[in-house]
């Protein structure tokens, strides 16, 4: 029986109406409310070409956006890869049996995943600076506060991902001589990773967004360049917030549709090999072996 039997009922001809019924009613009300929107802003006069007008221009592009999404992305970057590892590092380190490495390892997760990603920013920004007396990199300080952040709440995702893995995965894995770290590392962290992939892309999108929080510390990324000194500039703080969107839908949609050909592949891979041709040869049962002595 398929995963899709057990997990959905398909719906029978009297439900299929209804849903096309409920379907084109929120269609038409979604449509109004677009409308509806869209007239406001003609209201307002937000439409008006003149206000649309810079973003025909390269220089616009050259000297406000495209900096802006290089810095958002490089940041963005740097934080997944960082937060990957800090929340692998971390799950492993809560399901320790050690409980010097297990209880530290709980605090230092539910305390940054406790503390907001914003006073995270402030604090590395401008609390860093009084202990090693150095001014700090606001790229670092992007950095460093989305990686504590997001790579505790992955810390989380991971380590419920490893103990969702049934039991038998890694008795098997003792069984057969393997320590903790072999069996952690080559049985029980590859399989929660790939259960837990649509949690970690949903978090990764989070981090791609929480990028603008930079600007707070003059950081200057998208939404800082790309709306705040572009609306600055020629007053239209509303066009400039719209084309910002776009951008962020279309590099959050460029992740999660490679997370989805990654996690189809990881598929594949993790399937059996067919076996080609007939069934399987029996042994030959000896002369007098099937019978009693």
């Amino acid at each position: 029986m398929s995963a899709d039997a057990v997990l959905y009922d398909h719906p029978g001809p009297k439900a299929k109406i209804r849903n096309a019924v409920l379907t084109a009613v929120f269609g038409v009300a979604a449509l109004g409310l677009v409308y509806w929107i869209y007239r406001k802003f003609d209201e307002k006069g937000q439409w008006a070409a003149a206000l649309w007008r810079p973003f025909t221009e390269s220089s616009t592009w050259t000297d406000y956006i495209l900096p802006g999404l290089w810095a958002t992305l490089s940041a963005a970057a740097v934080a997944m890869v960082l937060s990957l590892i800090f929340g692998i590092v971390f799950s492993v380190g809560r399901l320790s049996d050690h409980w010097w490495l297990s209880v530290p390892s709980g605090v230092i997760v539910e305390f940054f995943r406790a503390v907001p990603l914003l006073l995270l920013m402030f604090f590395i920004f401008y609390g860093v600076p009084f202990i090693t007396e150095a001014p700090m990199d606001p790229f670092w300080a992007v950095v460093i506060g989305l990686t504590l952040y997001n790579g505790s709440v992955l810390a989380e995702a991971f380590r419920a991902g490893i103990k969702s893995v049934p039991r038998g995965q890694s008795e098997a894995g003792y069984a057969i001589g393997m320590r903790k770290s072999q069996v952690m590392r080559e049985i029980l962290v590859p399989q929660a990773a790939r259960a837990m992939l649509p949690v970690i892309v949903s978090q990764l999108v989070v981090l791609v967004k929480d990028t603008a929080l930079g600007y707070i510390i003059g950081y200057s990324e998208l939404l800082q360049d790309g709306v705040n000194t572009l609306a600055a500039n020629f007053g239209n703080i509303v066009a400039a917030a719209i084309v910002a969107a776009i951008i962020y839908i279309t590099v959050n949609a460029s992740l999660t549709t490679f997370a989805g050909w990654l996690e189809r592949r990881t598929r594949r891979q993790g399937k059996a090999p067919k076996v080609s041709g007939g069934p399987a040869p029996v042994a030959a049962v000896p002369a007098g072996g099937a019978g009693g002595a």
